[in-house]
């Protein structure tokens, strides 16, 4: 039920590494939830994308739009119940982590489903847990089942694991490899971006 899998090759889709691309997240219920203008991506692997916003503007639901302040590494898994955004601040990198849908591209955007409970982290270690009220009242709401509660829940569980242990894209290391190769695609060492145009 919960399979979102899916082959780009049915959809006829390009190759979108070195390009820039919409980023869509929806609700449960199918309606959009925050739109990100362009996100360049740098990796797409059989298990995931990396992508960079810079400076990008978003749009929210009720029509408010905002510029991100700062740069920001995205990891989006195509297997995961998540996705995180190592933000670059002066005093260290953020992490923002939505639970949320695998994300798949369907040569429109790359997608997937915002299920509202984030986990946010801080340079120092630190996290906390964020919108359980509005997980709750929008599983009510939108009538979220047992099966997907549970995987939500665990997958904020191993979310939450993988954050203590520096893992994964939480790992510093992470994001300073894909800044520093964005930074050098944007010097132009690995060939022009439509990112620039």
């Amino acid at each position: 039920m919960y399979n979102v899998n899916v082959n780009k090759e049915s959809f006829g889709v390009e190759d979108i590494v070195g390009k820039k691309i919409l980023i869509h997240g929806y609700k449960h219920n199918g309606k959009i939830h925050r739109c990100w203008s362009k996100g360049l991506v740098l990796q797409e692997t059989d298990d995931h994308y990396i992508v960079i916003n810079n400076r990008t503007l978003v749009t929210e639901s009720d029509g408010r739009m905002w510029h991100t302040r700062e740069p920001a590494i995205w990891y989006m898994p195509k297997h995961k119940w998540y996705n995180v955004i190592c933000m670059i601040r002066k005093t260290g990198v953020y992490y923002y982590s939505n639970i949320a849908s695998p994300t798949l591209y369907d040569g429109e955007a790359l997608k997937y489903i915002d299920y509202d409970l984030d986990l946010k982290v801080f340079p120092d270690g630190n996290y906390r847990i964020l919108d359980q009220e509005e997980y709750r009242q929008h599983a009510r709401e939108m009538g979220y089942s047992d099966e997907l509660d549970k995987i939500l829940k665990k997958q904020l569980d191993i979310l939450i694991e993988l954050a203590i242990k520096k893992g994964g894209p939480f790992d510093q290391d992470f994001t300073k490899k894909w800044y520093s190769f964005y930074q050098d695609l944007k010097e132009g060492y690995y060939g022009k971006s439509d990112y620039y145009k």
